[in-house]
């Protein structure tokens, strides 16, 4: 690829920005809320969430250094572990991120549909103008890498706008609540404290996921032994001052037990800062936002299968590239197809989102683990300017610790949903090697 072409540091900041801040921060403040028995154990699980957001982005930012190819998140799996592996979670992780982005987009809807239908006609118009911004920011990376990434650019900063909005509320004492906070103190036992983080701890930490995608860039950043860690090391600095700052301001404006139970938060907010015209304004921005994630997923996620196809798990139609405008037409097409069709299913929102923040702790457990495979394999490479994270091993270990017990946390709360993750996941594993063995007798 042309050097021109390739990502810098500011694109690649805006695009770790844009993979985490989804419309996560938007919503998952009263999802914490409401898991958290106190204020103390919300705010502990956005802290350490965002410690543990620290500890991903240092080590991630090591295996990009450290293995810079397009494609990455699915090539280190192949590299470090087995390709069957490899095959398994990033099929979940695609499917996951198809479903989230989807999701996602109808969320964006719900936000946007008041605004341009009568009444009756929002929940019909819904599902179609999420499609409609699926279908927009399909056409706009058709049109090239450089172009999706300026588009993204803007609108992560309008992303970044809206967020420092709802902070600045915290500046207005006469917009906050002054409603006592209550405590239900059977909540207050040992386990059920561990229990209340723990479902905390889930929630934050999926608002503070999406920055280990970066990866999947590699060779399409410039210079990207240096770019890589700085790009990811500098957004998730912006993200989780943006976060605690944004958490602090729902639980100032809007009190905490109240806080538990309402809908649209940045809304709330919006339109006690400056009346209902705030909530009209904040309403389209938020929709905005989703487009902001929308465009990075779709940016992002066709990178994989490319890497898949390269290794022969994919048909290889998913290699064919647009080599003026670096775009992977095929694997492009079929993602965003796969978002579309998802959206028939995105009723079941929050199901998906458990689901998938379940599959998502496997896969970054194992994907952060690499580390210590890629610190043996590339020793020939230290000293060479790649980056290589301080307090290691310590941060890996705090990292994948941290997902483990995440996961666990949702096995304990949601078991059923736990079952037929492993066994989804066991079901990728079964097709690859069905797949190799078929093709195996065809070559024989």
């Amino acid at each position: 690829m042309a050097e021109k072409n390739k990502l810098g540091l500011f694109s690649l900041t805006m695009i770790v920005i844009g993979l985490v801040i989804g419309m996560g921060i938007f919503r998952t403040s009263k999802d914490a809320a409401e898991a958290a028995a106190t204020p103390t154990i919300f705010f502990a699980a956005w802290i350490i969430g965002g410690l543990v957001a620290i500890c991903g982005a240092l080590t991630y930012a090591e295996i990009g250094s450290r293995y810079p190819v397009t494609g990455g998140y699915y090539k280190v799996f192949s590299y470090a572990y087995h390709p069957s592996l490899a095959f398994a979670i990033n099929c979940i992780i695609l499917i996951s991120n198809a479903a989230s982005l989807s999701g996602v987009a109808l969320i964006g809807s719900e936000y946007i549909c008041p605004l341009l239908f009568e009444a009756g006609k929002v929940e019909a118009f819904k599902p179609f103008v999420a499609m409609s911004a699926i279908i927009l920011f399909y056409g706009i990376n058709l049109m090239g890498l450089k172009m999706s990434s300026q588009t993204q650019n803007v609108l992560m900063l309008i992303k970044i706008a809206m967020l420092l909005v709802i902070v600045a509320a915290l500046f207005f004492p006469s917009i906050h609540s002054t409603a006592p906070i209550v405590v239900d103190e059977s909540k207050t036992t040992m386990g059920a404290v561990l229990l209340s983080f723990g479902v905390a701890l889930k929630a934050t930490s999926f608002t503070y996921g999406g920055y280990q995608q970066t990866i999947n860039f590699g060779e399409e950043v410039s210079n990207p032994q240096k770019t890589i860690p700085k790009g990811i090391i500098i957004g998730i600095i912006i993200i989780i001052s943006l976060y605690l700052l944004a958490s602090y301001s729902y639980f100032k404006v809007i009190g905490f037990n109240e806080l538990k139970a309402t809908k649209g938060i940045a809304s709330i907010v919006a339109e006690k800062m400056f009346g209902p015209s705030g909530r009209y304004a904040s309403s389209i921005l938020l929709f905005v936002a989703v487009l902001a994630y929308v465009n990075v997923l779709l940016l992002s996620n066709p990178r994989v299968m490319y890497a898949m196809s390269l290794d022969g798990i994919l048909p290889k139609a998913f290699q064919k590239k647009e080599e003026k405008k670096d775009v992977l037409t095929v694997s492009l097409t079929v993602f965003a197809a796969i978002c579309i069709i998802v959206l028939f299913f995105a009723d079941t929102f929050d199901k998906i989102l458990s689901f998938t923040i379940f599959l998502d702790s496997i896969g970054m457990a194992t994907s952060a683990a690499t580390i210590f495979i890629l610190r043996k394999r590339t020793k020939h490479l230290d000293g060479t300017g790649i980056y290589s994270m301080k307090l290691y091993p310590l941060l890996p270990l705090i990292f994948i610790i941290a997902y483990i017990f995440i996961g666990i946390m949702i096995a304990v709360d949601q078991p059923a949903l736990a079952l037929i993750g492993i066994a989804v996941l066991a079901a990728f594993l079964v097709i690859y090697f069905a797949v190799k063995y078929l093709s195996k007798t065809k070559t024989s």
